[in-house]
């Protein structure tokens, strides 16, 4: 297996949604769909983890301005979370040193994670939920067919991965006065909250 098309591919879907990519790792190294596939990845604590926080993430994230506040926690996992795994995939190799892999995945994952975050808070400024239930599960599928054609076909993976990171970064420059908006709408909701709150303070 090619090592750079997949640190930059798993790197780009950690962005996204960094727990199913361990997850989905894992499972195609224990299951011996791969033997690519670093042995960290396939501890079954390992794997529990991931589980267990992709279903919360599978939750959150479909959820009108929880998965905004959702992606500003994760602004640190997921590009964390993409070097780590480009690190391992490195570390296994011998073909890409720990630094490189690790500002590749890392970096991917942020980008890829700052089109996300920014696409949603453009979506949540539409009153209806629905576009946020589809494109949760939009982004849920793409990583996980992405990442399992990765395991085949590292390197038409990774071109997929890149021009779907490209084709983000055009959407998110569009949606720009929709992200305004959102903003907007956010502090005047805490605005309104903290109103609330100074009134309902019983007087001195």
């Amino acid at each position: 297996m090619s090592v750079l098309p997949l640190v930059f591919t798993s790197g780009w879907a950690s962005g996204i949604n960094a727990y199913a990519v361990v997850l989905l790792l894992g499972l195609f190294g224990v299951t011996g769909v791969s033997d690519g596939v670093p042995q960290t990845l396939q501890r079954p604590e390992v794997l529990i983890v991931a589980g267990a926080l992709f279903l919360c993430e599978a939750a959150a994230d479909k959820i009108p301005y929880i998965d905004s506040v959702w992606d500003s926690v994760h602004t640190v996992v997921r590009p964390l979370a993409g070097a780590w795994v480009g690190v391992l995939f490195a570390g296994q190799s011998g073909s890409l040193t720990d630094v490189a892999a690790g500002l590749l995945g890392g970096s991917t994952a942020l980008a890829s994670h700052t089109v996300k975050a920014g696409t949603r808070m453009a979506v949540n400024a539409s009153p209806e939920p629905v576009s946020n239930l589809i494109l949760s599960t939009a982004e849920d599928l793409g990583v996980g067919a992405v990442v399992s054609f990765a395991m085949f076909h590292p390197e038409a993976a990774a071109i997929v991965a890149a021009v779907l990171l490209a084709a983000g970064v055009a959407v998110l420059c569009l949606l720009v006065s929709r992200i305004r908006r959102f903003l907007r709408r956010r502090a005047q909701r805490r605005e309104e909250r903290r109103l609330a709150a100074r009134l309902a303070r019983p007087p001195d």
